[in-house]
């Protein structure tokens, strides 16, 4: 049972049990409409699920499960653990600074924070909150952000501020976020600002900016947005500085800058017009993406495998007086784009997947003075783009969409009491369509050819206490798409021609008591593919493109009898004009859905009701979806509908819907409202599990995988006084 559920039982029963009252089994009710954040989902599609007791089973094709965060998070500066109650942000964020009072600004590629409509600039208050009346509006990506009193200067790719025309660069009021009339009007991006009291030093993609002419770098005004006679010249692109006294040190993709040749790193004399570059060359072999100082050590990031005359892979310690690189060396595996220091700790993030000799995804803490790793693991699923720290909080920002999470490869098993994934990483090479659980067995199927650590080929079966593969091999020559299990034995469908060591076309019954050469002689040889099995008894019903099986006509569906090993099919046969991709079975009641648009002799648009002792459609339910229907579960009265519909059931329900199982009449309070197509869907006693390929759901941010609605069994409590 999900926490959610106890703590409001245990509640619920505390009161009523002092009353001196009999508790009811609840009502069946509809799930609340917006999904639980602290159940972890996946960065990729979920196409398959199963359940045993709070263990929720997902596969599908995605690398990475944990808490939907979004893209921006605040961190504890010890423990690496995500903050409470942190606004989720939608898109990658690029630039961060700390707004002084425990808030922060952030801007990037997003146009939602929370909810709220923020496009590409967003200011988050000291409690997390939005700030409601702060929304300066950029139409274009926020790069880079410095804020000096009460003015927020704002670099980018941008082309106009709050309505007003500011071309890659502007400058917004803190409090109120109306932009200001400072207006350098650059015709490139900019990538980077340092200010230092009233000139404000640029750096970036342009070759004019403040009325002059000024490649890559130059110095402002910030009274009034001039450029100064402060001209370095840099031949490239200029990503990122950081000022110290009056040296300007710059790094970027740039080989000539003050007047000197200098490879994509330099020290400049800001009291000097031209030809400024210092002595000072670390000469680096790559782009330099940051720089943060820390007394006479200069820490420096990017893309090289050489600086300061060492090799260093994408970080280095550079000495401020000779440029050469100190001993210090963390060797990252990728790209480092951002660094920022907190005392004794440099935090740092990118591309990179090991530094400091450990295993650490996309961020990590580092020893100033030894370059070793720390502890400090957030573990994101993607890569960090800006950090940014104040007092305690670290706030990391990226095109990451989860924080705090675990590597698992197509293959996952969730808590569903804590949300949270267990220990089991059996992992996969590809694709998970199909799941099937049993004791300690999990069952799959798909497009892999290793699961478990084991070759096998779009078949095999997982230990659920180790995650090892078993010895069960059926060996099909290609995908398996569905799976339905019987006590001992394990139905599959597919587009596969051999499986278990037999000749099986696309639908096959494996004896899971014997490893390999396991195909039972049941044998309804379809003659096209099989997407969907549903069992009921001793009748096994199919759904996919085949025209026949089991020895008969049947176009797409079929009910076939398990004790019959050929010629199987039963008289049953509704017959589809399309394929049939999902099937839900409710006593004599079978549910279809796919993309068909007649079947049971009547016009039907992707999802029927069919008498499992008649082959025609229930006149009475016609939800009439708009698009495929993939996947169907009934509890009780309602069916669950998901797929790729923008309308069924008589409403306008974006992929799934609640619809009465008797009327095919869509709930007209129930409307989720996901923004990509449902894969799989699962009850168990108090949960809808939802799967598939969406992005949004309710209105929040889950990236892509799997989320859960909660029934709460709490809705209706009839009391009986004793």
């Amino acid at each position: 049972m999900p926490k959610y559920l106890k703590l409001m039982a245990s509640i619920t029963l505390g009161l009523l049990a002092g009353l001196g009252v009999l508790i009811l089994p609840a009502l069946a009710v509809e799930p609340f409409e917006t999904p639980p954040d602290w159940f972890w989902s996946a960065n990729g599609p979920v196409t398959a699920m199963a359940a045993k007791g709070n263990t929720l089973y997902i596969g599908g094709f995605f690398t990475y499960v944990g808490p939907n965060t979004g893209s921006g998070v605040p961190l504890d500066s010890g423990t690496g653990a995500a903050l409470d109650a942190f606004p989720h942000v939608n898109g990658t964020i690029r630039a961060v600074v700390p707004d002084g009072s425990g808030g922060w600004y952030i801007g990037g590629q997003f146009t939602q924070v929370d909810g709220l409509t923020r496009n590409r600039l967003a200011h988050i208050k000291s409690d997390y909150s939005v700030d409601t009346a702060w929304n300066p509006n950029v139409d274009n990506d926020v790069y880079t952000l410095a804020l000096n009193g009460s003015t927020l200067y704002v670099g980018g790719l941008f082309g106009s501020v709050g309505g007003q025309t500011r071309n890659f660069i502007a400058a917004v009021n803190a409090s109120s976020g109306a932009v200001t009339t400072f207006n350098p009007n650059a015709d490139n991006a900019v990538r980077d600002m340092v200010v230092s009291g009233s000139t404000l030093y640029v750096g970036g993609e342009f070759a004019n900016i403040g009325g002059q002419p000024r490649n890559g770098i130059a110095a402002l005004s910030t009274a009034t947005g001039s450029a100064t006679a402060w001209n370095p010249n840099a031949n490239a692109n200029v990503y990122a500085l950081v000022l110290n006294g009056s040296t300007l040190y710059a790094g970027g993709t740039f080989t000539s800058i003050g007047g000197q040749a200098r490879n994509r790193i330099a020290a400049l004399d800001t009291t000097v017009n031209t030809n400024n570059a210092t002595a000072w060359n670390p000469n680096a072999d790559g782009v330099v993406w940051d720089m943060v100082l820390n007394g006479s050590t200069l820490y420096v990031s990017g893309q090289f495998g050489a600086i300061g005359g060492q090799s260093r892979n994408y970080i280095a310690a550079l000495d401020t007086a000779t440029g050469n690189a100190t001993a210090w060396n963390p060797n990252a595996s990728h790209q480092v784009y951002t660094l920022a220091l907190s005392g004794s700790t440099l935090y740092v993030g990118g591309q990179f997947t090991n530094i400091g000799g450990q295993s650490r995804n996309y961020l990590a803490a580092l020893d100033t003075a030894t370059g070793n790793v720390s502890s400090w693991n957030p573990n994101p699923d993607n890569y960090v783009r800006v950090l940014a720290v104040s007092g305690s909080t670290v706030y990391a920002g990226g095109q990451f969409g989860f924080m705090g999470g675990a590597a698992r490869a197509n293959i996952a098993a969730i808590n569903t009491d804590t949300g949270q994934a267990t220990s089991f990483n059996p992992g996969t090479n590809n694709k998970v369509w199909a799941l099937a659980v049993s004791g300690n067995t999990l069952y799959a199927g798909g497009e892999f050819t290793t699961i478990g650590g084991q070759s096998r080929n779009y078949i095999g079966a997982l230990d659920t206490t180790t995650g090892s593969a078993t010895a069960f091999n059926p060996n099909a020559d290609q995908f398996v798409y569905a799976l339905a299990l019987s006590n001992t034995t394990l139905y599959a469908g597919g587009n596969f021609g051999n499986i278990g060591g037999q000749t099986r076309n696309f639908i096959a019954a494996l004896d899971t008591t014997i490893s390999t050469n396991n195909a039972t002689s049941w044998n309804p040889a379809a003659d096209s593919w099989v997407w969907t099995l549903a069992l009921n008894g001793n009748t096994l019903y199919a759904g996919g493109d085949f025209t026949t099986i089991g020895g008969a006509s049947r176009s797409r569906i079929a009910a076939l009898d398990t004790t019959i090993n050929t010629n199987n099919a039963t008289s049953w046969n509704p017959g589809a004009d399309n394929s049939v991709l999902a099937l839900a079975i409710s006593g004599t009641t079978v549910y279809a859905g796919g993309d068909f648009t007649t079947i049971g002799g009547a016009s039907r648009n992707r999802i029927a009701k069919l008498d499992a002792a008649g082959n025609s459609a229930d006149p009475a339910f016609n939800p009439n979806a708009d698009s495929s229907v993939t996947a169907l579960v009934i509890s009780q009265t309602t069916l669950y509908a998901g797929g790729n519909f923008t309308a069924i059931g008589g409403r306008g329900r974006n992929r799934l819907a609640a619809l009465d199982a008797a009327t095919g009449i869509a709930s007209s309070t129930w409307n989720p409202n996901s923004d990509n197509t449902i894969w799989a869907l699962l009850l168990d006693d108090h949960n809808l599990f939802t799967g598939g390929d969406f992005t949004v759901f309710g209105g929040n941010h889950y990236k892509r995988g799997v989320t859960v609605f909660i029934v709460p069994f709490f809705s209706y409590l009839p009391i009986i006084v004793k």
